[in-house]
């Protein structure tokens, strides 16, 4: 049986290459997108995701707006690394339909409370909806399946501040309620996704085939790379999103451990560091299963073959 996944996310070029990695993957039902600020504006980030499903022909997955600011912090976006619309270089026609009236915490509350422990949420934004859900309806922790978060920053840099990566910073006082929550939660901090380097002959390869797909994960990406030559010095681009919602239906991607893990919310230089307790110093029970080991090369091999097939099947 299929898994029913809800991606949570701020698209963002690396979250529309997740949200067609979800299409193009039987082993998952995407039952809906909920939105949150993070690469671009909540509402230009809504745009993006509806704008991908159609390209896709997938408009029949509704997508649900949320929260436009973090909870305590001053918002902050990323265009240096996702371009000024959050799709780098790729341009999409404006979508034709609209997101549902509900907001994206309520939709995450309403879709877990139905289904119990059928629902792996797949967070790979800011964790601001999220938070907002566990504080309006605390029985989510217990009734959703798993969730999957892309962030952190656990033996890795940063790469928003010399600690911090870049969703926990952009919301570490939601991260810190999500963490300490209770939820059943797998982490994909940078020490994994910063193994996973699609390179210019990953792309090259996939632009062996003439499609919409390949061109728009083309002019994306190459915005990407721009980026990361320029501020990384990284040959290729990191693609954390789609690693993350790959771990969903092929967990033997990374290797994990289970630690206690936190978020730094003091002010200053350690806020949004992401850290564990490798030693459990305070005898804690751990809260997640980090991923910190990765074969890079088989998620990309996924991610390829996936890619090729849903450009071919919209020939």
């Amino acid at each position: 049986m299929p898994k029913h996944i809800i991606l949570d996310t701020d698209p963002g070029i690396d979250d529309s290459l997740a949200i067609l990695l979800a299409l193009a993957s039987p082993e998952v039902v995407l039952d809906g997108i909920s939105t949150i600020h993070g690469n671009a504006s909540t509402a230009q980030v809504t745009t993006n995701a509806l704008a991908i499903l159609e390209f896709a022909n997938a408009s029949h997955v509704p997508v649900y707006r949320g929260c436009e600011l973090p909870l305590v912090q001053p918002s902050l976006l990323a265009p240096e690394t996702h371009g000024g619309n959050g799709l780098g270089y790729a341009k999409l026609s404006a979508p034709q339909s609209r997101p549902q009236v509900k907001h994206g915490s309520d939709y995450l509350i309403e879709s877990i409370m139905s289904s119990p422990n059928e629902i792996t949420l797949v967070a790979i934004g800011p964790l601001t909806n999220i938070a907002m859900a566990i504080r309006k309806e605390p029985r989510i922790v217990q009734n959703v399946k798993e969730v999957f978060i892309m962030g952190g920053a656990i033996q890795h840099t940063g790469n928003t501040t010399a600690l911090a990566e870049f969703n926990t910073y952009v919301d570490p006082h939601a991260a810190h309620i999500v963490f300490h929550s209770g939820m059943p939660m797998i982490l994909t901090p940078l020490d994994v996704t910063y193994e996973c380097i699609f390179l210019k002959e990953d792309l090259d390869r996939l632009l062996k085939i003439d499609s919409p797909i390949t061109k728009f994960i083309a002019d994306a990406t190459r915005f990407y790379m721009e980026f990361h030559d320029e501020y990384q010095k990284i040959d290729g681009c990191v693609i954390n999103d789609p690693m993350t919602l790959a771990l969903t239906f092929m967990p033997e991607i990374c290797d994990y451990q289970n630690l206690v893990v936190d978020v730094d919310i003091s002010t200053g230089v350690g806020l949004g560091n992401t850290f564990a307790d490798f030693y459990n110093y305070e005898k804690k029970q751990p809260n997640m299963k980090v991923a910190l080991g990765v074969r890079p090369r088989m998620f990309m091999e996924l991610f390829l073959e996936r890619m090729e097939k849903l450009a071919k099947s919209l020939l």
